[in-house]
């Protein structure tokens, strides 16, 4: 746990000068922000990565004289295992042991801002950011120590452990070096990297750092976290977004046993009590009663298709029209996904406190800078005033409740100064009160030519805004319940090259005359923001699909077709590299029980390369998918952590696998009805691959691409692809579950 903090402390005492207060390092950062995405302000855009908003060197590295090494990092780790992997980037650079590195990580009054961490930008961003922060800081250290020995900068090396090393033998800690330095200059913009072939960290598998703590039952999660004092609050609310208890009994509840405190601010109701379990009784007398809808009716009958009703703004994503093409075959079709929850396995939790008019809150939020800023301004105080430590949770990759439960919880320390606040939701609540991923249609008109060539592509997405994580107090649903309420806050569009419903709607691919048009509708029938992929999900299954769709109109194999329209060497090398490890040349083909697929794409254009290739095996008696095995070729640029990127393909298979065949947030007109996991259900371990088999390309000394989120579209697309070739029925609407697939096949015989 961290200790208070004092914002007039200033951190010098002969080690790498850092002359600034705590508030200069986060609490003053407040360029750039907005309802975008309030990304920090550029100062040098020259430097790469987030150096760009944060060029000081002494944001990201402090040593000590006694050599003891501190670096700090705005990324949060959110089980992705990215701390372990900005450890192994700096580590390399700075050329010392990783684990004799303190790491800190996402924290308002320590940390650089960074943004959000999201978007497979940890890497591409943070990382590099670090990789040429200790670049720079071994340059200063080896030029301090070659002005002590008079000798050329160039003669001398580093150790490995901490030490310049002379030609001769002699050895000099950086500690020694850093006393008389500064860092409070900014980073060297072609500071000398280290070089691929002797590399003693980066690349290498090095256990993960936060698993320790998770395997043995420790303080691992935001849940766990204990203060002196605290007492335990639920929130009191309707079944989902969108409704508002009738008559709720607070009289009955204040008289339940260990309550120390009703909150009631306009519609905004928690209780407080000595024990969890105490707040929790008494939060199931309070809302006992009936409910009722504040919101427009929900679309039952007409699901995603709603979004095509709604108004909506036309963005042009692509138009490359040319001159017409003779096309032997056309083919047009519809692809839909439904709402999905986030379904992390832990409920949302935060912890906050108030004392002496400052606010420290400890959040599993994906953002937590964003937090800071939109919190001051919900409990009205002053930004600098308002601490936000990341404390991870069991899970979020996108909006879930971590923003709202923070928000709730410094709400109710506002109100109760002096006592640390623990409120965690309850199950039905996150499943009925998070932001959904969004609803997604999407429609495609495709034409192939005699040649096998594609001559026509025309696609248009309809979606909400991915983009509503709270910037501003207004994105809270609280916000809109408090009596000094805000208003909601303005859904806007993500603009390319990220893109939000329209990202990856713009092909990799070498297609003639493409229209490619993004209808942003802005009313939201379900609650909805980030969840992971964003749009790319449903639109990489869009393309993927119709490329397979394409491929059985011009009789040839999937993977030809992609290959004869993709110029991007590294794409192609990826989808042979998937199909060799994979078979593809000799697998199985449909048999009306079994068959492959395989799909591709590089993450937004421009993250990491993913193919996958799968071979599943359908029951038609009961409609259910077996998946026999998975093989996925990724090329993320230099893989800091080989292991590291696997987990995620990994853990993005599974994810996507369980988005296309079971996940769908259902509902009738009042309220969402998917609360549990028996109404939501997920992925089980007995529907797990039974072989997931990922092949990390290594491209020594590139930069890094994020990998966090390429797998989820090409799994998605592989599976529809798969089952197509099994059964010969093609499934556009996800989820394809059993009922779906039975449906299927006997439309086909």
């Amino acid at each position: 746990m961290s200790a208070p903090i004092d914002r007039r402390q200033v951190l010098a005492g002969g080690g790498l000068l850092v002359a600034f207060s705590f508030a200069g390092r986060g609490f003053a950062q407040l360029a750039g922000g907005g309802e975008g995405g309030a990304a920090p302000k550029v100062l040098r855009p020259d430097l790469p990565g987030s150096l760009k908003s944060h060029p000081e060197l002494d944001s990201w590295i402090h040593i000590a004289p006694d050599g003891a090494i501190t670096v700090f990092s705005g990324k949060a780790e959110l089980g992705q295992g990215i701390r372990t992997a900005l450890l192994q980037v700096v580590a390399e650079e700075l050329d010392v042991p990783p684990f004799t590195i303190s790491f800190i990580t996402a924290d308002t009054a320590r940390t650089p801002d960074e943004g959000l961490t999201a978007g497979s930008h940890s890497m591409q961003d943070g990382g590099t950011a670090l990789a040429n922060a200790g670049a720079s800081v071994r340059l200063l250290l080896t030029r301090e120590a070659a002005r002590r020995w008079k000798l050329p900068a160039e003669t001398l090396t580093t150790d490995g452990d901490g030490n310049v090393a002379a030609p001769d033998g002699r050895r000099m800690g950086y500690g020694v070096l850093a006393a008389s330095l500064s860092l409070h200059g900014e980073a060297i913009a072609d500071a000398p990297r280290r070089d691929p072939a002797v590399y003693r960290t980066l690349g290498r598998n090095l256990p993960r750092v936060d698993i320790p703590a998770k395997l043995t039952g420790g303080a691992a999660y935001v849940q766990d976290l204990r203060l002196p004092g605290m007492l335990h609050a639920r929130v009191v609310r309707g079944p989902s977004y969108g409704t508002r208890l009738a008559n709720p009994d607070l009289a009955a509840a204040g008289r339940m046993p260990g309550v120390v405190r009703l909150i009631h601010d306009g519609s905004f109701l928690a209780i407080v009590a000595r024990s969890e379990w105490q707040a929790i009784q008494a939060m199931r007398v309070a809302q006992a009663g009936d409910y009722a809808r504040t919101r427009p009716v929900l679309p039952v009958s007409e699901g995603p298709l709603r979004l095509q009703a709604l108004p909506s703004r036309e963005i042009v994503v692509l138009n490359t029209r040319g001159p017409k093409r003779r096309s032997a075959k056309t083919v047009k079709a519809r692809y839909t996904r439904p709402w999905y929850s986030h379904a992390s396995i832990g409920p949302s939790c935060a912890v906050a406190r108030f004392e002496k008019g400052e606010m420290t809150i400890w959040s599993h939020s994906q953002g937590v800078f964003d937090m800071q800023r939109a919190t001051a301004e919900l409990v009205g105080l002053p930004v600098e005033n308002v601490r936000v430590i990341h404390t991870p949770s069991a899970g979020c990759y996108g909006q879930n409740g971590a923003d709202d439960v923070t928000a709730e919880a410094a709400l109710i320390a506002k109100a109760m100064p002096g006592h640390p606040i623990r409120l965690q939701w309850m199950r039905e609540q996150e499943f009925g009160w998070e932001p959904c991923g969004c609803a997604m249609v999407t429609e495609v008109e495709a034409a192939i030519g005699p040649d096998n060539r594609i001559t026509r592509w025309t696609y248009d997405v309809w979606s909400n805004s991915h983009n509503n994580r709270p910037v501003r107090a207004g994105g809270y649903a609280v916000a809109q319940e408090i009596a000094s309420g805000f208003p909601p806050q303005e859904a806007k569009p993500i603009p390319m090259p990220e893109g939000d419903g329209d990202r990856n709607a713009n092909p990799l691919y070498d297609f003639p005359d493409m229209d490619v048009r993004y209808h942003f509708v802005p009313e939201m029938p379900l609650r909805v923001s980030a969840l992971r992929s964003l749009g790319a999900h449903l639109n990489i299954f869009s393309l993927e699909s119709m490329l397979d769709e394409l491929a059985l109109a011009g009789g040839i194999d999937p993977l030809a077709i992609r290959l004869a329209h993709m110029r991007d060497e590294r794409a192609r090398h990826v989808m042979e590299t998937a199909a060799q490890d994979f078979g593809w040349a000799k697998r199985p083909k449909g048999d009306g029980r079994r068959g492959c697929g395989m799909a591709f794409a590089r993450y937004k254009n421009i993250g990491a390369y993913c193919a996958i290739a799968m071979e599943v095996e359908v029951e038609r008696e009961t409609g259910a998918i077996i998946i026999h095995r998975v093989h996925a070729a990724v090329d993320a640029g230099q893989p800091a952590s080989p292991d590291g990127i696997r987990n995620q393909i990994e853990g993005g298979i599974i994810q996507s696998l369980s988005w296309a065949i079971h996940e769908e947030v259902t509902f009738d007109e009042t309220k969402r009805t998917s609360f549990d996991w028996g109404s939501y259900p997920i992925l089980r371990f007995d529907q797990v691959p039974g072989a997931i088999d990922v092949t990390i390309l290594h491209r020594p000394g590139l930069p890094f691409l994020g990998a966090g989120e390429t797998a989820q579209g090409p799994t998605s697309a592989a599976l529809g692809n798969a089952i197509a070739d099994a059964t010969g029925a093609r499934l556009r609407d996800m989820p394809m579950t059993p009922a779906k697939i039975k449906a299927a096949i006997g439309l086909v015989g």
